[in-house]
């Protein structure tokens, strides 16, 4: 094997990766194993991480931990879960994110606002926080969140999360310019319609009488005709966390099928 080639692989590496019980989190999860890292999935729902786990500890060495991803004292425990059972950490994935709800701007509580804010900008920051002084102690790493295409654009009905994934790009730009001294690189990926739970909820909130009609009028604006997979988001987060992307920093990676190019 190549050293060009080792550099996509992880192996050692250990990861972090919140929302990991979902289809990109454990799409991530999987990769991750199978190119020799060491993973601590993080989740709110015992139920689902044990689900994740089953399938996922017969490719690797894989543990689990519950947090909310804006609970501070609960993140703060995986960080330490993770370096007692892996010895560090080289890789965080801040992929914990809801949909929220979906009403027009002037109709949204402030609870609504603030619960989706709280878990897509609160959750992503405070991962960052408690990651960055184990990462320094390895000489460096690989910080990657979960934007969307909806931190490049505006849409009817979803302003707390287009806000949030706005303001998770500026975290990262941030924190890119804060830490790329230490060797942490900061990226956010884009994923645009992606087959799976969350764009089901978008649908069926944004068209609840014929969800499947919007889903085909979208399909239609993209330059490639269907939707995304979590196995096509998770090789780009996994191109980020490698060394294969050492010159990349502080930007967002759209992986949209030409939405935005629109």
């Amino acid at each position: 094997m190549t050293d060009e080639m080792n550099k996509q692989r992880l192996d050692g590496k250990v990861a972090i990766i919140t929302g990991a019980t979902g289809g990109i989190g454990e799409a991530t999860a999987k990769l991750f194993l199978q190119l020799g890292a060491k993973v601590m999935l993080v989740a709110r729902s015992a139920d689902k991480l044990a689900a994740t786990l089953a399938r996922l500890k017969p490719l690797g060495e894989v543990e689990g931990s519950l947090a909310e991803a804006a609970d501070e004292t609960a993140f703060a425990a995986v960080v330490a879960a993770t370096l007692d059972r892996f010895g560090g950490l080289d890789i965080l994935i801040a992929n914990a994110g809801t949909e929220g709800t979906l009403k027009p701007v002037d109709m949204l509580s402030v609870e609504e606002f603030e619960d989706t804010m709280r878990t897509n900008v609160t959750g992503v920051w405070l991962s960052i926080k408690h990651c960055v002084a184990p990462l320094k102690s390895r000489g460096g790493g690989s910080i990657v969140a979960l934007s969307s295409i909806a931190g490049c654009i505006g849409f009817p009905a979803m302003a707390p999360y287009i806000a949030s994934k706005h303001a998770v790009y500026g975290l990262v730009k941030t924190a890119a310019l804060e830490l790329g001294a230490s060797n942490i690189r900061v990226n956010a990926v884009g994923p645009g319609p992606i087959d799976n739970r969350m764009i089901d909820s978008l649908q069926n909130q944004l068209a609840p009488d014929d969800p499947a009609a919007l889903r085909a009028g979208i399909e239609a604006s993209i330059a490639m005709k269907r939707y995304g997979t979590s196995e096509e988001v998770a090789h780009l987060i996994t191109f980020l966390a490698s060394d294969a992307s050492s010159y990349c920093n502080g930007s967002i990676y759209m992986i949209d099928g030409g939405f935005v190019a629109a």
